[in-house]
C-alpha cells in the first residue's frame, strides 16, 4: 500500500535575537471569563498558487476564534492584523494575557508595540514545547482534519473563503466544544451573557 505524505511548512522561527517573555499561561486553559486570556498561532494551507498563511486569536473562555488574518507572506503583519481584529471586535480590558509561541512575528517590535498600546500582557511558550499552546494547536488540527485536508484549493482566495466560512460560521456558531459545555462558542457566550 502506498502512503502519501502531506507537504509541511515551518511557521515558527524561534531562532532570533528578539525579546522573549515568560510563560504566564502555564497551561491553565480553563478560564472563568471572556477576554482575559487569548492564545494565538500561525498555520498554513497549500493551494495551487502557493502557501496561504493563517494567524488566529482564540479566547480560552469559549474557544471562540475572535481574530484572524490570512496572507501569502509569513511576516509580523499577519499576526498583527489578527490581533488587531480581535482587539477591535472585543475591546478587552487592560491586562489581558496574550499567549503565543516564540516565533519572530510575535517577538517583533511592531507586535510588541500593539501590545503596549492596548495594555495587553505578552506570554510565550517554552522553547519547542507545543503543549504550552495546545488550544491554538488544537484549532489548527481540527481545521485541517475537518476542512483543508479534504480540499485541493486552486487559489488562495478559494482557500480564504472556505476558511472564513469554517471559522466564522461553522466553528464559532455551530460546532460544539466539550470545554463550552457542549455548546458552540457563540451559544456558550450568549448563555453566560457575554455577547
Amino acid at each position: 500500500m502506498c502512503k502519501l505524505t502531506r507537504r509541511t511548512k515551518v511557521t515558527t522561527d524561534s531562532n532570533h535575537s528578539k525579546p522573549i517573555v515568560a510563560n504566564l499561561l502555564r497551561r491553565q486553559f480553563k478560564v472563568m471569563a471572556p477576554n482575559r486570556y487569548w492564545v494565538g498561532d500561525i498555520s498554513y494551507v497549500p493551494t495551487q498558487e502557493g502557501w496561504l498563511y493563517l494567524a488566529t486569536v482564540i479566547d480560552l473562555y469559549s474557544r471562540k476564534v475572535v481574530g484572524w488574518s490570512m496572507g501569502d507572506r509569513l511576516k509580523a503583519e499577519l499576526v498583527n492584523n489578527a490581533l488587531l481584529m480581535a482587539i477591535w471586535k472585543h475591546k478587552p480590558s487592560k491586562g489581558l494575557i496574550w499567549h503565543t509561541d516564540r516565533g519572530s512575528q510575535y517577538a517583533s517590535h511592531s507586535h510588541r508595540k500593539i501590545l503596549k498600546q492596548h495594555q495587553l500582557i505578552q506570554s510565550m511558550s517554552r522553547k519547542g514545547n507545543c503543549w504550552d499552546n495546545a488550544v491554538a494547536e488544537s484549532f489548527f488540527h481540527t481545521l485541517k482534519t475537518e476542512l483543508t485536508h479534504h480540499h485541493s484549493f486552486k487559489t488562495r482566495q478559494e482557500a480564504k473563503n472556505a476558511i472564513f466560512d469554517y471559522s466564522e460560521v461553522f466553528y464559532n456558531r455551530i460546532r460544539i466544544h466539550s470545554t463550552a459545555n457542549y455548546y458552540s462558542p457563540t451559544h456558550f457566550e450568549s448563555l453566560q451573557n457575554c455577547t
